[in-house]
Order: C-alpha cells, then sequence, then structure tokens
C-alpha cells in the first residue's frame, strides 16, 4: 500500500549473483541483479534435477545451500517475482523498510553463524525514549522506558507462570509433555481470562499478545510461551529478539545462501501439484510444465498447503494443518512518514484498537519513520483512518505519507508469521517434520525451536529438510 490506498509491490527487488536465476517461470534470468530474457523452458532445460525446492523464503535457501553442498543439482520454484517469502523488503521516504519479518536477535545461533559466514554484521534498532501505554479510562499515559519495562515484567512473569517447567527444555518442546497437556490446549485469550487482570493490566497484557497471535483467540499460549522461555523467561529478553537490524536488510543473508548455492532459481513459478509417479515425484506449475527429481522440499507456510494438489493425499496431521493453519489470520504491518514529532516515541493499544503497536524507526531531517502493526479494525486503504488512528497514539503527529503490507491477502502466505493454534503442539509435533514418501517439508511453521515468527525457525527447518531430502535421494 501507498499513502492514497492503493494496493502496491515493493520494487527493491533483491540482487542474486548465481549461476541462474530464472524469472517469469523460467523465461527469464536475473544475474547481478540485471535481468536478460532467455528461453521459456530454460529452467527445464537446466535438468535433470537431484532436488525440487518449492519456496525461495530462508528454509528452502537453506536447503538448497545444504543440498547443492552435497554435490546434488537442486531447482527451486519460487511463486512470487522476488526471493524472501515473508521477508520483504521496500522504500519509504528514500529509507529501506522491511515489509516482512523485520528483525535477528541475540541468542539465536543459526542467525549468527550465517551472519558470520558471510561478514555481516548488525546494529541494534532505535532506542524508545518514552512509551504510550493504555491509560485509566480507556484513554493512554506516557511512562519511561524503564517503568514500563518494569510493569511488563512482572505482568507477564504472571502470565507465563509455570512455563519454565513445561518448557524446561525449550529447544526440546515435548520433553515435559506429561505437564504439557494440561496447557497446550489454552488460547491466549483463555490465559488472560484464567488471571482475572484488572483494566489497564488487561489492557497492557492484551495488546502486547495480540500484536503477535492476530487476535489471542488464535494463538496458544503455548506457542507464545515457548519463545519466552527460548529467550531466557523475561520480557525484556523475549523483546531483545527482535532488537538487530542486518547489514544490507534482512534479505541480505538469503542472497548470500542462494548465491554460494548455485541453484537453478526460476520465479514467477508458483506450483499448483506434486505427484510421486515411478520412483520420482512430479511438480507441476501455473500454466502446465512439470519437473522431475527424486525428492522435493516444500518450504511454503503451512497456510499454502492448501492451495497444493497432493498424489497421493496429505495423511491427516499434514492435512489438519494445512485446515487449521499456522500462520496468524490478520497480519498488516504498517510504514509511516511522519511529521510534527521526531521523538523515538512507542505506543501500545489494548486488542482491538486500530494500531496495536507503533515503533519508532529511522530519523529524518523533518520528522521520523514508524513502523505499525494494526488490528483488523484499521482500514488501510483508507488514508484518514490510518491518519486518525496514529493521532489516537501521537495526538501531535501527521502522516504524510505510508506504506502497508496485509500478509493475510497475500496470494502466496495467506497469512502473516506463524505462531500455533490451541493444541497444535501436541497434535503436529514430531510427525509434522517427518518426510511424506519422497516430499519433505520445510518452513518457520515447522520448526521445534523458534516456530513461525523467525528466521531462526526457518535455518532450523531447513537443515533438517535437507538431512532428510538428501537421504531420500540416495
Amino acid at each position: 500500500m501507498t499513502g492514497n490506498g492503493d494496493s502496491t509491490d515493493t520494487r527493491a527487488s533483491s540482487r542474486v549473483t548465481r549461476r541462474t536465476l530464472l524469472k517469469a517461470a523460467g523465461a527469464t534470468a536475473l544475474t547481478a541483479g540485471v535481468v536478460t530474457a532467455t528461453a521459456p523452458s530454460a529452467a527445464a532445460d537446466a535438468g535433470p534435477f537431484d532436488a525440487i525446492v518449492v519456496g525461495a523464503g530462508y528454509a528452502g535457501g537453506t536447503v538448497a545451500r545444504e543440498l547443492t553442498a552435497r554435490g546434488m543439482k537442486v531447482l527451486v520454484l519460487e511463486a512470487r517475482d522476488r526471493i524472501g517469502g515473508r521477508i520483504e523488503p521496500g522504500t519509504l521516504a528514500g529509507q529501506h523498510v522491511e515489509l516482512g519479518g523485520g528483525w535477528f536477535g541475540p541468542g539465536q545461533n543459526l542467525v549468527a553463524r550465517e551472519l558470520s559466514r558471510y561478514s555481516l554484521t548488525t546494529r541494534e534498532d532505535i532506542h524508545t525514549t518514552r512509551m504510550v501505554m493504555p491509560g485509566v479510562g480507556g484513554g493512554f499515559q506516557s511512562h519511561s522506558p524503564q517503568e514500563a519495562g518494569a510493569r511488563l515484567n512482572t505482568l507477564f512473569a504472571d502470565f507465563y507462570a509455570g512455563s519454565e517447567r513445561y518448557f524446561e527444555r525449550p529447544y526440546e518442546p515435548l520433553h515435559r509433555k506429561d505437564l504439557l497437556a494440561s496447557v497446550d490446549s489454552l488460547s491466549l485469550a483463555d490465559r488472560i481470562s484464567q488471571l482475572h487482570l484488572s483494566g489497564v493490566d488487561h489492557d497492557w497484557v492484551s495488546g502486547a499478545t495480540s500484536v503477535f497471535a492476530g487476535g489471542n483467540r488464535f494463538g496458544s499460549l503455548t506457542g507464545m510461551a515457548q519463545w519466552y522461555q527460548l529467550a531466557g523467561g523475561t520480557y525484556d529478553q523475549f523483546l531483545s529478539v527482535m532488537s538487530l537490524l542486518p547489514e544490507g536488510g534482512m534479505i541480505s543473508v538469503l542472497e548470500r545462501m542462494l548465491a554460494e548455492s548455485g541453484a537453478t532459481v526460476s520465479l514467477n513459478s508458483p506450483v499448483t501439484a506434486i505427484r510421486e509417479r515411478g520412483g520420482l515425484t512430479q511438480v507441476e506449475v501455473s500454466g502446465g510444465r512439470v519437473y522431475k527429481a527424486p525428492v522435493v522440499v516444500v518450504a511454503t507456510p503451512v497456510n499454502m498447503w492448501s492451495t497444493l494438489t497432493f498424489e497421493p493425499g496429505l495423511p491427516q496431521v499434514y492435512a489438519d494443518a494445512a485446515r487449521e493453519g499456522v500462520g496468524v489470520p490478520h497480519a498488516t504491518k504498517l510504514w509511516l512518514r511522519v511529521r510534527g514529532t521526531s521523538e523515538a516515541v512507542s505506543a501500545q493499544a489494548p486488542e482491538g484498537a486500530p494500531i496495536l503497536l507503533l515503533i519508532p524507526q529511522a530519523q529524518l531531517p523533518d520528522g521520523r519513520l514508524f513502523v505499525a502493526f494494526t488490528g483488523p479494525s484499521l482500514n488501510v486503504s483508507d488514508p484518514a483512518a490510518v491518519r486518525a488512528a496514529v493521532r489516537g497514539l501521537l495526538p501531535e503527529a501527521r502522516v504524510v505519507d505510508y506504506r502497508a503490507k496485509e500478509w493475510h491477502k497475500d496470494p502466496y502466505a495467506r497469512g502473516g508469521w506463524g505462531l500455533r493454534r490451541p493444541g497444535q503442539l501436541l497434535r503436529q509435533l514430531p510427525r509434522i517434520q517427518e518426510p511424506f514418501g519422497r516430499v519433505v517439508f520445510a518452513g518457520g511453521d515447522t520448526a521445534s525451536g523458534w516456530h513461525g515468527a523467525f528466521v531462526e525457525g526457518a535455518l532450523e527447518s531447513g537443515f533438517r529438510a535437507a538431512d532428510q531430502a538428501a537421504a531420500i535421494a540416495g
């Protein structure tokens, strides 16, 4: 979206220098950021392939690099006209912005290893100088970051009480399966109800959790409690995992992964069907072209599985996940160019508010950029509504331009970042991580550790899927 509410796609395309990066369903090659025409059958002519990867996000990029490192010839099929999946770079006011995933964090060891591998640095995000939080009577009140942080730490210590036991080993989420049985069915809304919070405390907690869940009745308590324990078991530590900005943007590591892999990447190639025939997998893309390989890795969001035809049909655990979804049902990221204030102020509102969270970003000569996460009640196609929503949190702010990405409306995401629904942890793991015939599944939505919303989980699943795919391919 732009400030006039018209829907647009980012034009900050990824630059990947590699042997062949094919565009327009194999009709165009992109090399060193330069697009040149090739024959429509270019991807097919580059075969035969030892493995096909569906999806050119972080999970797919990890699989491609790891398989080519084992001497396998890999084809990556990507539905979009860019790499990245739920990572998408863009621009606003001449500044680089992240329309999708926006941060790495300390303590995420796979990410740290990749940054080191490619000699990439990170910088800390903007430090907030003031926090606007829900107040008495439905209004808002300013707090120092120290005051608000202390109160949030106390509230969420109560909210996640017991999670240090049922996630005693948070990277092994089923270690205390016996304790999980009583909590995995709870939604975030259920847990909020259990605590009988006062009005202001309720608003502080409900707003903070609904940002991540796309609605507290959708997200599971165990999903967020696992993130909380992975981060170290305090709310400060949890917030810190969304604090590091990588050199070159969030796409930078993935660009280098694919460059190193030398895999053939075909953009604008949405997969429609995956069939097993005679010891091979046949992968059909829109328009009817079929590619074949001994193994295929599906590295798409779980929400996309229901759009694919699988033959034979998926077993129950995969079919249930495809029907229920894992990507949050509402996920809109809104970048704002604001005048009238240059203060690095953040704001949080209760669940149901038009804007749930507002975070300061780059300071500009005449104001500041902010990034916001909205609730379903805000129509981001209506500039007047956007301006009013921002003024409701920061009365002095005047929105002069904005850009929005509605991930739940993206045809190749069909939802936002992943967060398990109530009951999914015990019903899905570990079976959803296992191959089905010659089909392997990858993606942060199926990770054991930093599942769903974090690149760390995509990397974890990519390494696992590469091992499985190599074993199947022989």
